[in-house]
This record gives structure tokens, C-alpha cells and sequence, in this order.
């Protein structure tokens, strides 16, 4: 992994544009439009994991509103914020922010998870994805698509196909079946031609719908 000031960007990536444009008609138009653009990754795991939290089902306007006065209410850097910090403010501190009933159980189950060292944060790097996405699963207010953002945006594994993902299917959609609808198995069949970088591939269709990157 490599570092562009304070993000950190995968050593794989132009390797994995060689290998889509050969391997992809639609990856070889694509890539060359976004230049020098890459996949970053900001802030630690906690912090991460924490800002898919706040962000679940609100425009992304809306939760870096919320996710700035909840980092101001605990008094932490919005870039490194601290489980003990979390569990440490009341529920009504956490509401106070804006965060609802439901989003501020999540936080503070998820900062009693790294607390208690039920996440094996060292282990990662050495665990495959889907022991991975197990483990964050148990933790609640974290499904599937949220795990595999983890992945792609956190830990950046290289070949993460997130077929929950509505931007996505829509991506397909729009780039490989002239905007008819696509199944999941309609998209699997497409993201196989990209392995083993389809998150790269996925980074590009997401870009295609929407220029400015998303960092997690």
C-alpha cells in the first residue's frame, strides 16, 4: 500500500487497469477517463467502520453533517476517533449529535467490540474477506455491503465484487446492458471477467455514474 500525503492508495492499481483493459471492452473506454484518479483510504479501522454507521440510509451531505457534530460532541479528531472516547458520552450526547436511538446503540456496540478485543483488528491483513465479513457481521448496525466497503475502501482487497451495492448493478446496467435492469447474477457474470481485481473494476463503474470518488 502506498501513500499520497495522508491517504493511502493500492500498490496493485495500475497493474489491475492493465489487466481490466485487456480483459474488458468496457474497463479499456472507462479507465483512461478518470486519468491518475485511485481508490483511497483515510482514517483507521475504527474510525471507518464508525462513519458507515452514521451514514447508513442518509444523503451523503446529510451524514458529514452529522458525523461533524458527533466527533465534536466526543471531543475526538474526526480522523482517528476513539472507542473508549464513544463509550465514554452518554445516549443522550449521542442523540444530541443527531444520530438516532438505533445508529447510537450500533456506535457503542461497535467501540465495545474494539474495546474488548472482539474484532482481531492485528489479524486482518492475514484473514481472507470472507472471514472478515463474518466477523464485522456480528457486530450490529454492519451487514454484508457495509463489510465489504470495509474491504474494498479500508483494507483495499483487491477483488471484492459488492453485488448488494445499488450503484453497482446500476453501473452494469448502464455500461454493459444499455440501461436494462441487471440481476445479481447477470452482474456476477460480468465481474468474473474482472477478477482478480473486480474492486478496482467496481471502483470504475461507481466513478461511471459518478466522477467524484467516495472515500471511506
Amino acid at each position: 500500500m502506498a501513500r499520497t500525503g495522508a491517504a493511502a492508495v493500492p500498490e496493485y492499481w495500475d497493474d489491475a487497469c492493465r489487466h481490466l483493459g485487456k480483459r474488458d471492452r468496457v474497463m479499456r473506454k472507462l479507465i483512461p477517463k478518470f486519468g491518475e484518479a485511485r481508490l483511497q483510504s483515510r482514517g483507521d479501522a475504527f474510525t471507518t467502520l464508525a462513519r458507515s454507521i452514521v451514514g447508513q440510509q442518509i444523503s451523503v451531505k446529510a451524514a458529514q453533517a452529522v458525523w461533524e457534530k458527533f466527533v465534536g460532541a466526543i471531543g475526538t479528531p474526526s480522523t482517528r476517533l476513539n472507542p473508549q472516547a464513544v463509550l465514554g458520552v452518554s445516549t443522550a450526547t449521542l442523540r444530541g449529535a443527531g444520530l438516532s436511538a438505533r445508529k447510537s446503540e450500533y456506535l457503542s456496540d461497535l467501540a465495545r467490540h474494539f474495546e474488548d478485543g472482539r474484532v482481531h483488528v492485528k489479524q486482518w491483513q492475514q484473514m481472507d474477506d470472507e472471514a472478515i465479513v463474518d466477523e464485522l457481521a456480528s457486530i450490529r448496525g454492519i451487514g454484508r455491503w457495509t463489510a465489504e466497503m470495509f474491504l474494498i475502501f479500508h483494507l483495499m482487497r483487491p477483488d471484492v465484487l459488492p453485488l448488494d451495492d445499488v450503484g453497482l448493478l446500476r453501473g452494469i446496467s448502464v455500461n454493459y446492458f444499455s440501461g436494462e435492469p441487471v440481476s445479481r447474477a447477470e452482474a456476477r457474470e460480468v465481474g468474473e471477467a474482472w477478477a482478480p481485481f473486480r474492486s478496482v473494476a467496481t471502483w470504475y463503474i461507481w466513478r461511471s455514474l459518478d466522477p467524484l470518488p467516495v472515500d471511506y
